[in-house]
């Protein structure tokens, strides 16, 4: 919402500094101002996708930037599509420009649309519009018949090495199809300076991999490279069949595309349907934890996944993905977060580095609408003290699969073990990265795979570890993750292991299907709240965890409970996805929405929210069936206390009542039955019971089948929600 704001303010810049590039209206060049008065299309909007441009030439590089900020406000505006009007003043009248200067202002232009990920599908150019009177004065022209309209191929996207404008080009003319069918003839545009000329660009985002990066980057353009220049140096886009593709990719003819392509049985790569960038976030979307001890490297492996850039060994790699002053000066991170690695269809990874602008990082947005997969890793912290920050994480980050990180040079912590059992406790398939190999002597990394495998092969975990080595061990391993833990060796400094990585997570299959569950009620779990962004208002933060929804003016939703228990109703104004504006969200997609609350109701927004559309209901009592995990002594009765994890719900809660369950029948020897004494029902490790729980401070939104976990300082048990006490 951030960035919408600022690319709205860049747009009245853009439009200030094409006027003060323009000719003033002092001394001998009032005449030309005077000429530019001849209206030949309606005036330009603030909003929506049609932009209008005089001229774009001798830009500096930050000038460059803008209009690429612009022309992705333009793009988001219309939905992927957008269409820019050259040589034409901003309330619709003639520029007065010759053909050469409207034609490089287009070159520049398809170089932006292509650093954006983005081709040209149409070029128009329109002369003689504008004819000089009898008095000495420009008029428009009386016939419209006469109007020269004449379609070339975008230089860029064609694969055209140079381009002539004396070449010949088949008029197109603006009057009645079957007179100008009858007067169509071969004709020329004229380079002439009396030529005065307009353009049209029709650019389409590619919301898969279409096309490889821009061919000239924005600083080279910025640097005064030619026209000619430009041309020369182009790479061809993408084929003509994906141009057709591109065609038809408009929202109504998105289904027609697909449907067609079935029939044809396309199956290769280059002839897939154009995948949008809501499919990408929600079902070809694999969510991966990221845990491990203080010292095993999560942050710098994320930091040099996802940047493409070898570590320094000083830290480099992590400081490109920490948040806080604090993190980059410990080097310990202490909240969650996410970042998006991209794959193509190929499953090479898409580089974090920005090709375009030299020394910056990717944009999720355009990581996004640049990927066919995504894998989005969430950096947890590893200290102890931010385990409940951790164990949170893991239970709110809905993870497909979870990465267990270990310092090759030092045995296994007991934080190993704390985080082995929590992605255990959730069913979540583990992989094993072994860092910092790059000098580490053989009998240290020895050591540190044996006691792992001792971990691993522990009746609380069951998994027997499998080394990667080679591309046919990660074929095996697949389909095998609940029984396997495949163990990787990796050194960020070198760069030793990172491909089979890489490879890893490409090939790892989606896990959770959310899009099973989007005929179900739409629930929004909200993770952070943002209450004063400016020009947009509250934000709140979260997954959608069932059903979909279009925000909008009339889209009224719950959001809630509050501390009394109420929910407060209100309007989802917008959305965002990866930072992409969209009116649609669907289960299975991290997003954000922006609420219209005043200053009264932001005040009791807070994390554990819940978004739905129907009237909800919140309670402080909700029944579950435990299971208490193995391992240190710990005995449950009525009365105890713990604190409970249910999604993204965190709250200390009591036990009201306690009801053995039948281990006998689930096979558990009679040691662990939980017993009776005088004081009531004891639970022990590994015993089964039906417990009521009560929140201790207030109300939560609970449905059957949510999946919890409950700690008192260290992870006890876990359960699931069986009912809601009416």
């Amino acid at each position: 919402f951030i960035h919408q704001e600022r690319t709205k303010n860049n747009i009245n810049t853009t439009r200030r500094i094409d006027y003060s590039q323009s000719t003033t209206m002092s001394g001998s060049n009032a005449p030309l101002y005077a000429k530019r008065s001849l209206r030949v299309i309606n005036a330009e909007s603030d909003d929506g996708s049609t932009e209008y441009k005089r001229q774009v030439h001798k830009l500096s590089t930050s000038r460059l930037h803008t209009l690429a900020t612009q022309m992705s406000y333009r793009l988001d505006e219309g939905h992927g599509r957008c269409t820019y009007h050259i040589g034409v003043e901003d309330d619709g009248c003639h520029s007065v420009l010759d053909y050469s200067a409207v034609s490089e202002s287009a070159w520049v232009l398809e170089s932006i649309a292509r650093s954006l990920n983005a081709v040209v599908l149409e070029r128009k150019m329109i002369q003689n519009e504008i004819e000089m009177s009898d008095d000495g004065k420009l008029k428009l022209v009386d016939n419209i018949n006469d109007v020269l309209v004449v379609e070339e191929p975008p230089v860029l996207s064609s694969g055209i090495d140079g381009f002539n404008c004396e070449d010949e080009k088949e008029e197109k003319s603006c009057g009645d199809d079957e007179e100008a069918s009858k007067k169509k003839s071969v004709r020329k545009l004229s380079a002439a300076d009396e030529a005065y000329t307009r353009c049209e660009l029709t650019i389409q985002r590619v919301e898969t991999h279409l096309l490889d990066p821009s061919p000239l980057s924005l600083s080279s353009l910025s640097r005064g490279s030619s026209f000619a220049d430009g041309v020369n140096g182009a790479v061809e886009a993408s084929t003509l069949s994906n141009l057709e593709r591109l065609k038809l990719s408009s929202p109504a003819s998105t289904s027609c595309c697909k449907e067609e392509s079935k029939v044809a049985g396309e199956t290769n790569d280059t002839q897939h349907t154009v995948n949008t960038v809501e499919e990408t976030l929600s079902t070809r979307n694999i969510r991966v934890a990221v845990v491990g001890n203080v010292d095993a490297g999560k942050s710098t492996m994320i930091g040099t996944l996802t940047t493409s850039f070898l570590d320094d060994g000083r830290g480099s790699s992590r400081t490109s993905i920490m948040k806080h002053r604090h993190e980059i000066e410990s080097g310990r991170t202490s909240t969650s977060s996410s970042h998006l690695l991209g794959f193509r269809h190929s499953g090479e990874p898409i580089a974090g580095r920005d090709k375009i602008r030299a020394n910056k990082m990717k944009t999720e947005d355009e990581i996004a609408r640049e990927s066919y997969r995504i894998v989005t890793l969430m950096d947890l912290a590893g200290h102890e003290k931010y385990l409940k920050t951790t164990i949170h994480g893991v239970s709110s980050g809905f993870a497909d699969y979870a990465i267990v990180l270990v310092n090759s040079r030092h045995p296994p912590t007991h934080m190993t073990q704390h985080h082995l059992n929590l992605c255990c406790s959730f069913g979540i398939p583990i992989i094993v990265v072994f860092t910092k190999i790059d000098g580490c002597p053989e009998h240290a990394l020895a050591t540190s795979k044996n006691e792992l495998a001792k971990l691993l092969k522990s009746p609380e975990i069951g998994r027997r570890p499998f080394a990667i080595k080679t591309e046919q061990d990660i074929i095996t391993s697949m389909g095998k993750l609940h029984t396997l833990a495949p163990t990787i060796d990796i050194s960020c400094v070198t760069g030793e292991g990172l491909d089979l990585l890489r490879k890893m997570l490409f090939s790892l299959p989606k896990r959770r299907r959310h899009e099973k569950k989007v005929d179900r009620p739409f629930e929004f779990l909200v993770e952070d709240i943002f209450l004063n962004v400016p020009g947009v208002g509250s934000v709140v933060s979260g997954f959608v965890n069932a059903g979909e929804l279009n925000v909008g003016a009339n889209c009224n939703v719950y959001v809630g409970p509050t501390n009394d228990g109420t929910f407060l109703k209100t309007v989802a104004k917008s959305a965002h996805v990866a930072r992409i504006n969209t009116s649609h969200i669907t289960a299975g997609q991290s997003a954000c929405l922006a609420f219209s609350l005043n200053k009264e109701l932001r005040k009791k927004l807070r994390r554990g929210m819940v978004v739905v559309q129907e009237s909800p209901t919140a309670t402080k009592e909700f029944d579950a069936e435990i299971c208490v995990l193995k391992g240190e002594g710990t005995t449950i009765r009525r009365s105890y206390q713990a604190y409970v994890h249910i999604l993204n719900v965190r709250q200390s809660a009591f036990a009201r009542d306690i009801q053995i369950v039948n281990n006998n029948a689930l096979g558990l020897p009679p040691s662990h039955n939980a017993k009776e004494d005088t004081e009531g029902i004891v639970l022990r490790p590994g015993s089964r019971a039906k417990v009521r729980f009560e929140f201790a401070q207030r109300p939560e939104y609970i449905r059957p089948g949510m999946r919890m976990l409950f700690r008192d300082g260290r992870v006890r048990g876990v359960g699931i929600v069986t009912g809601i006490p009416q």
